[in-house]
């Protein structure tokens, strides 16, 4: 078992690197990959910053691609098998312009490249799901673009749910501080539904932490941006990921 090994053994099994690019104002994305690699020894994660905080974007619409491309470089000089954009804007403004980040980084870099959202399309069309609920911390003009977007790549969206008054979310670093008791109450609210899977939206959002005994409680596939930027990275490599579905879920369960 991964942790069972001695520092040694730990140093000595990380022979496959994956860089991560995170937004800026971001306190979840380190958290839940290293987490989740604990149970992937061969498996090392590398961090690069793009900015991206506060209550407000000056490209909604689009990425600034010279932000993640300087941190892609970073990332380039330890030569990483695969570096992965972990962000869910493209959930918001459409999925192509992720595929236009992730040809920039390698065009750039001469290494493979993906996003969390290029992983969520792959994970929905392997598993032919399409029915989907929806959580997120966003405040409703946000919530409302991304089920337009979801709905505009062909999702289904049967139920959402997120952030309300009461939850006193103010910008980016906020909906880091959702409670998780909060997130569970959101996804069993759509999972009253019956959709497909739950998908949880924005990777500063812990979501992920409950995706395995959501799943166990509701029978429902939890589908989670920050983890899915993990899986699209692994996936990338063919790395096994099995061993990581007990404790975060069944994303984890395949590759596609």
């Amino acid at each position: 078992m991964a942790n069972d090994l001695s520092a040694a053994e730990a140093w000595t099994a990380q022979q496959r690197f994956i860089g991560v690019i995170t937004p800026s104002g971001n306190t979840v994305v380190e958290r839940i990959t290293l987490g989740i690699l604990r149970d992937l020894p061969a498996v090392s994660a590398h961090f690069s910053r793009t900015p991206v905080f506060g209550s407000s974007d000056p490209s909604p619409d689009r990425y600034a691609h010279e932000g993640p491309l300087a941190a892609a470089t970073l990332l380039a000089h330890m030569k990483p098998d695969v570096i992965v954009w972990n962000g869910s804007k493209g959930a918001t403004i459409g999925f192509a312009h992720d595929a236009a980040l992730a040809e920039a980084i390698s065009a750039a870099t001469g290494i493979a490249a993906t996003t969390s959202i290029l992983g969520l399309k792959t994970v929905l069309a392997a598993r032919g799901i399409t029915r989907i609920g929806v959580v997120t911390p966003y405040a409703d003009a946000g919530q409302q673009a991304t089920l337009d977007c979801l709905a505009h790549e062909g999702y289904d969206c049967i139920a959402e749910a997120h952030a309300e008054p009461g939850d006193k979310l103010s910008d980016n670093l906020s909906y880091a501080s959702v409670p998780l008791p909060r997130i569970a109450e959101m996804m069993r609210k759509v999972g009253a539904a019956k959709p497909q899977a739950i998908v949880s939206l924005c990777t500063n959002f812990p979501a992920a932490a409950l995706a395995a005994p959501i799943e166990a409680e509701l029978g429902i596939p939890v589908i989670d941006s920050t983890a899915l930027g993990v899986w699209a990275a692994l996936n990338a490599i063919d790395a096994d990921m099995r061993s990581a579905v007990p404790r975060w879920g069944s994303l984890f369960g395949s590759m596609a």
